[in-house]
């Protein structure tokens, strides 16, 4: 066997996301790229705001020394201390640096997280459906993914987490706004949460931790409010990226921030510190730390999204979808009309629509459509998604 036999197993189950983007690719060279619509990835499709641009050439211009150096394994200090009062503002707590650590975005945070507090077979709790990726970032580090499901309107069901919580359980981890649902936790769903973790942690003897992957947290609508998780739990940790609010995706630029009661807070900082060097990370690309230091709650056009979800999401209720309207991300996660969503997926491709089959977010019997992309991709798809539908209903 010329690779691994876990990476190769991995490839099998590869994530339903890139296969539909890849689809896309051959449809687009056959069809032409305006005939096809492509809901497939959550690429952003919104530039970055001016702000973003006239900060980096600010930047290109000052040519401090050192600038592009390394520097220490957390993270500039005066960058963490940008991060930090805002976040601490953000989130209603006193955060200083020493709780922020610089990552290679979300991703990169939830790995060098993992890596400082998994030991093998410890067991992470994530409800369903759920971002596909967590199954290979615990199996990085030996961790283990125990999935539950959601109460109605995908919120979390407290029961089914407490059933799952067991003597190898060390964290939950939520993602909210979600990917694929677009759906808000509240504060008094959060709140059961917390005191669910904190009777759980009493009882083992050991803590409990809260992982919240937030990187839509700006990507909200309605007036809908992201609770505060560093604020609402002690042991809590939020992972996040500029990916989404700022357009930058591929500057791979985000953070780790601790709750900063958190217990032996020192001891967790410097795993973090210790992680994020040793995985290859070595440090979060300097330019960009330094970029995003000035752009503090900063995003782009929130409302061009809202916009886009009003009108997919009305013209697929229109057409007589079943579908949960999100309060944020830029996700929509129909029901599947027919029970094989994987199914009715390859009867939109009839369409030249591309879609993610419910089953790759642990979620069968839905499918997913990423409405960060041009209105008229929206407009013009609509009849397709009223021919699918008819026709599978007969």
């Amino acid at each position: 066997m010329p690779i691994a036999e876990r990476v190769k197993s991995a490839l099998e189950r590869s994530s339903w996301i890139r296969k539909m983007f890849e689809e896309g690719a051959r449809l687009k060279a056959e069809h032409g790229p305006e005939n096809v619509f492509d809901f497939s990835l959550g690429n952003p499709n919104l530039p970055p705001p001016e702000s973003f641009r006239r900060t980096l050439r600010e930047l290109v211009d000052e040519e401090a020394p050192g600038a592009h150096g390394y520097m220490p394994n957390a993270g500039f200090p005066d960058v963490r201390r940008a991060v930090a009062d805002y976040v601490g503002r953000e989130q209603g707590v006193d955060l200083g640096p020493e709780h922020i650590v610089m990552t290679v975005g979300a991703g990169g945070a939830l790995n060098t997280l993992f890596r400082a507090l998994l030991n093998p077979g410890d067991e992470v709790v994530v409800p369903r459906p759920y971002f596909v990726e967590y199954n290979f970032y615990l199996e990085n580090h030996g961790g283990v993914i125990r999935t539950v499901p959601t109460a109605e309107g995908f919120d979390l069901d407290i029961g089914a987490i407490d059933a799952a919580i067991g003597p190898k359980t060390r964290a939950v981890l939520i993602n909210s706004p979600n990917n694929p649902t677009g759906k808000v936790y509240s504060r008094p769903n959060l709140e059961a949460l917390r005191d669910l973790l904190e009777r759980r942690s009493a009882e083992a003897g050991r803590t409990i931790y809260l992982i919240s992957d937030e990187p839509y947290r700006k990507i909200v609508y309605d007036g809908v409010e992201v609770p505060p998780i560093l604020s609402l739990f002690r042991n809590a940790f939020v992972c996040t990226s500029y990916s989404k609010d700022l357009s930058i995706p591929g500057e791979r630029i985000g953070y780790i921030a601790a709750s900063p009661g958190m217990e032996h807070i020192d001891l967790v900082m410097g795993a973090l510190t210790f992680t994020n060097r040793i995985l290859g990370y070595v440090n979060a690309p300097a330019l960009m730390q330094r970029a995003v230091a000035r752009l503090q709650g900063q995003s782009v056009d929130i409302d061009a999204y809202r916009r886009n979800r009003d009108r997919l999401y009305q013209g697929l209720v229109d057409a007589g979808y079943e579908c949960y309207k999100p309060e944020g991300a830029f996700y929509l996660f129909p029901k599947s009309p027919i029970p094989d969503d994987v199914a009715f997926v390859r009867e939109l491709q009839k369409e030249n629509i591309l879609a993610v089959p419910g089953s790759g977010f642990g979620g069968p019997g839905y499918f997913r459509l990423a409405y960060c992309c041009a209105p008229e991709t929206i407009e013009r798809s609509l009849p397709g998604f009223r021919r699918a539908i008819e026709r599978v209903r007969g």
